[in-house]
């Protein structure tokens, strides 16, 4: 029994350890801080690509499209403008608008 109290203290720390010296300092945002984070919404016109790139369903070159769009065309102000982005369209705006603020 004592050893295997012994043996689950050291997976714990073990596992401990590895999400510790696992996470990257300045690291930008991921799809699970994004999803943690729900209540803090970001904002399209201002996030970076590497930010955007972070919203589950917006890859690469989706991200660099919005950013691209915005430089060009100014400011996203609404869901439906959003689908003016090439490669967006109403069922993926409606998905990624829940992380996003139009501002």
């Amino acid at each position: 029994m004592k050893n295997l109290m012994i043996a689950i203290l050291l997976t714990g720390l073990t596992l401990a350890a590895n999400q510790t010296f696992a996470a990257k300092p300045g690291a930008t945002l991921d799809k699970a801080t994004v999803n943690a984070r729900q209540q803090q919404k970001l904002n399209i016109n201002k996030a970076s690509a590497e930010q955007l790139e972070a919203v589950p369903g917006i890859g690469k070159a989706k991200a660099e499209a919005i950013v691209s769009y915005v430089q060009t065309n100014g400011p996203i102000k609404s869901q439906q403008q959003l689908t003016e982005v090439k490669g967006i369209g109403d069922k993926l705006a409606a998905k990624v608008a829940q992380y996003l603020t139009f501002e």
